[in-house]
């Protein structure tokens, strides 16, 4: 277990270390462009940012597609058949980057003409700006199989590296934009574009130099069955994806129709914090994937059967340690960010921590399910799980039910995509009931408890204040601790943890 979890924890370090730096950057570009640009030409550059990223989805199913491929080939330790995958991505990214490229020039005449609202002044830019974000896009897509390579060889060090770069490039940007006597809406826009073919050379020269499946040659390597296999792969992908956006923005969209849009204003609330708690499990998961797959591809079942189990429990502790505090104290530190709090913007988060922590909970048997490629049956159940919701919703508030029943619908459709990913997983992957329930259910139940049980004490003894939340805070720390120590975490994993925070300690004690 040892080499395994030094791989994920050093690598995690390294993707935690780069989110930390990107996002810091990402504030202070934003602050910078939206004060040099306006609010007007900074909506522009928005809206038209916003129609090409609807196209995101495609890309995403194709990159998590290809990054399975060249992971599960990595696994089986065949040269030739990295090679192939390798050589097989190029030319799908290639094929993929011309269609986006080609969709999004002709989708461009119908925005600017007929759906897009842009002040006529402002109109040349905008199409400057769109031109420059679709030449963007398209060396992005490009880039998917480089960044495939890189994380199927868990390279996270140098994935981390790449992304300090575009985000110290983009700040570039943003400050260039402030001095420039040029129209900083057209300089800004071209600027971006230029960040990913810089990315992308980076990240060519450097897979080109370091790894040796990195070598385009199709007469060779080029296969159609493992083209027919990836694309097979990506088709199911991209349907559960599209299924899943369809899903959460028709939630939006019902709400809207029978309570207006002061309950939009809750859900965009509920749905920004949820955004920035996703990404404290998304950096462990890129780094677990890998492990996953490549143990699958490598025909070690009962090592991704270890790692699946364990991904689901750490990604749960992982966000939990956050959620409870802030599910406690929800309507004061809801008071204190926003001031005047839309009205069910409380329950509404709740409700949807609730859903997020049970997503959690099975997050991995995706992985697994991946490795295996028992995709079909898993994106079929997701897309139709995803949309039911809706329509049950629709009934319930034409009976008069009231808006909090959309997140208790998805809570209980969450409860049963877990109970069918179990099912698929005991069907493909040999994960059986009793250790999914012994080694992640029950240990994250218990943990969940005693953390609700004494991180509510200070809510007993003290009225909502400062000092009421910094007391919530530690006593569910406390109790998360106590927790792990004495049940969640195994007698092995406690070692580990253990014997690497004694390492650590006596690294920096050195300096001191």
């Amino acid at each position: 277990m040892a080499e395994t979890a030094n791989r994920i924890i050093k690598n995690t370090g390294w993707l935690y270390g780069k989110m930390a730096i990107t996002m810091f950057i990402s504030l202070w570009s934003t602050r910078l462009v939206l004060n040099s640009l306006g609010a007007s030409d900074f909506g522009v550059f928005n809206i038209v940012g916003g129609a090409i990223g609807m196209l995101g989805f495609l890309n995403a199913a194709m990159a998590s597609s290809t990054q399975r491929f060249m992971s599960y080939s990595e696994g089986q330790g065949s040269s030739e058949k990295k090679l192939v995958i390798f050589n097989v991505s190029i030319v799908l990214h290639i094929f993929i980057a011309f269609l986006v490229g080609l969709l999004l020039i002709v989708g461009g005449i119908i925005f600017f003409t007929r759906i897009l609202n842009i002040p006529e002044d402002r109109l040349f830019a905008a199409e400057i700006v769109y031109g420059s974000l679709i030449v963007s896009t398209v060396f992005t897509v490009l880039s998917v199989p480089y960044d495939a390579v890189m994380n199927a060889h868990e390279n996270m060090r140098y994935f981390a590296f790449v992304g300090i770069i575009e985000s110290l490039l983009k700040l570039s940007a943003a400050f260039f934009c402030v001095y420039t006597t040029y129209d900083k809406l057209i300089v800004y826009g071209i600027l971006m574009a230029c960040i990913p073919i810089v990315s992308l050379t980076i990240m060519r020269v450097y897979c080109h130099r370091k790894y040796a499946e990195c070598k385009v040659n199709l007469r060779t390597y080029f296969s159609k069955k493992d083209a027919k296999e990836i694309i097979s792969f990506a088709g199911w992908n991209f349907l559960g994806s599209i299924a899943t956006f369809v899903g959460n923005y028709g939630q939006g969209i019902i709400a809207n129709v029978f309570f207006g849009v002061i309950v939009n204003a809750s859900m965009g609330v509920v749905r920004q914090l949820q955004g920035q708690l996703a990404v404290l499990n998304s950096n462990l998961l890129k780094a677990l994937n890998p492990i996953i797959t490549k143990s699958e591809g490598a025909g070690d079942r009962s090592l991704m059967i270890k790692w699946t189990l364990r991904g689901c429990k750490f990604s749960y502790i992982i966000v939990v340690w956050i959620v409870i505090p802030l599910w406690i104290e929800a309507e004061y530190i809801l008071s204190i960010w926003l001031k005047k709090v839309p009205e069910g913007t409380v329950l509404f988060f709740r409700l949807q921590m609730i859903r997020f922590l049970l997503e959690q909970t099975a997050i991995c048997l995706n992985t697994s399910l991946s490795a295996v490629g028992a995709v079909k049956e898993t994106n079929l159940q997701a897309s139709i799980l995803s949309l039911v919701p809706i329509f049950v919703c629709y009934f319930l508030f034409r009976s008069g039910f009231q808006a909090e029943w959309l997140y208790i619908s998805f809570i209980i459709v969450t409860f049963i995509q877990n109970f069918l990913k179990a099912k698929l997983c005991k069907k493909y992957c040999d994960i059986n009931y009793i250790n999914y329930i012994q080694d992640t259910i029950a240990p994250i139940f218990f943990l969940t408890f005693l953390m609700l049980l004494i991180g509510n004490i200070p809510s007993v003894l003290f009225g909502p204040s400062f000092i009421r939340l910094i007391y919530t805070f530690l006593f569910s720390w406390i109790a998360l601790f106590i927790a792990c120590y004495i049940y969640s975490l195994k007698d092995e994993e406690r070692k580990y943890i253990k014997t690497s925070f004694i390492k650590v300690y006596n690294h920096f004690r050195i300096y001191f």
